[in-house]
């Protein structure tokens, strides 16, 4: 299951996006979303989240 991103949580920093090695991460409006698609579910970005808005 891949992670997702709490868009409430979200400031946009793009934190998570750098982090994750299967470019999985995209920009979507000025937060950002997971493609299930994609995603590995390695967690990456979840530890590069400064705000937890990763799950």
């Amino acid at each position: 299951m891949a992670h997702k991103i709490d868009k409430e949580v979200c400031v946009g920093c793009g934190s998570c996006k750098d982090a994750c090695p299967m470019d999985a991460i995209k920009a979507d409006g000025d937060k950002f979303m997971v493609d299930a698609d994609v995603c590995v579910d390695c967690g990456a970005c979840e530890g590069a989240c400064p705000t937890g808005a990763i799950k």
